[in-house]
């Protein structure tokens, strides 16, 4: 019985000392997405402040592939000692709902560290839809079901959950019509080919801007600053909502005073005029949370996904 305290005394001990002296070499910040896009972006300003806070490089590294599940894998196998992370994207929950198997527990294969990000989807038509409101276009799709399209970038996207969760929140048929990604949803949508654009702030704001397309609606559960007098889907459909994120994770087993190091950096960034000045001008929005906070979000947003992918009949992967 004394040797087992004894043992768990000194790994508290080493478990302390390790915090204090972390970090003593560079940090790996992993990414899976594609260079210039937001999860790129705001790595890139995260491990800027990471830096200046923990006084060691922070290297982003790119691993895409698989909708982030490359990067994923890659940092749930990596050595839990704070020198490895990964940026996670709302698409880590959506993934988990869309594929029968990864090669990671999307829960218990990471040690979260703090949100960073949050942001809405918009929901937009070419300038000249008839549909003026959200309304007007449920109305529709109601009237004749399955004719009213929307656009993603890709099956089981984040962008085709959120349109299939609002078709069925909203008790109607919409068609999806999926893109690689890239400018390709919002050039089919010009074209005429598809009705609706789901997309972040970020994608639809410049062709909002040149009044190319009209924001119907956005997802958020309030006004958003970007796009002033765009109002709130739930005004139309009540109770529906929806924000990705970004958040900063770390292989489980990775030791308290480590996180806690990296919670307080990233915490005292969220707070830095610079990084949410940054932040908002790319159509988001600062969002911190406790690792405890951020676990249950990804619990609670991967059962959400799951629902919408069983309605809505996707095959899973």
């Amino acid at each position: 019985m004394y040797g087992r305290i004894i043992g768990a005394v000194c790994a508290a001990a080493l478990a302390g000392a390790a915090g204090a002296a972390y970090p003593e070499r560079p940090i790996q910040l992993i990414h899976g997405f594609g260079a210039g896009g937001n999860a790129d972006t705001v790595s890139r300003l995260v491990a800027r402040h990471l830096q200046a806070a923990l006084g060691q490089p922070v290297v982003v590294e790119i691993k895409s592939g698989a909708g982030g599940v490359v990067a994923s894998s890659y940092v749930a196998k990596a050595e839990p000692d704070g020198y490895t992370l990964v940026m996670l994207t709302g698409g880590h929950t959506v993934s988990a709902a869309v594929n029968k198997s990864l090669p990671y527990d999307p829960v218990a294969d990471f040690q979260p560290i703090s949100t960073v990000t949050a942001f809405p989807f918009v929901v937009s038509v070419k300038a000249d839809n008839p549909a003026r409101t959200l309304a007007d276009l449920l109305g529709t799709a109601r009237a004749k079901p399955g004719t009213v399209s929307f656009s993603s970038v890709g099956v089981g996207s984040t962008q085709h959950l959120t349109g299939e969760l609002l078709a069925a929140t909203a008790g109607v048929q919409m068609l999806h019509v999926p893109y690689r990604g890239g400018a390709a949803p919002v050039q089919a949508v010009l074209a005429g080919d598809v009705d609706v654009l789901v997309n972040t702030a970020t994608v639809a704001a410049p062709q909002l801007k040149a009044g190319t397309m009209r924001a119907l609606a956005i997802t958020s559960s309030r006004p958003w600053p970007l796009l002033p007098g765009v109002p709130v889907a739930a005004d139309t459909v009540p109770g529906f909502q929806v924000y990705s994120w970004l958040g900063i994770a770390a292989p489980a087993g990775t030791p308290g005073p480590v996180v806690d190091r990296l919670h307080a950096a990233l915490a005292a960034m969220l707070q830095d005029p610079a990084f949410r000045k940054a932040v908002n001008d790319i159509g988001s929005e600062p969002s911190g949370s406790s690792p405890a906070q951020m676990r249950t979000m990804i619990e609670s947003e991967i059962t959400r996904w799951k629902k919408v992918v069983q309605q809505a009949n996707i095959a899973a992967n």
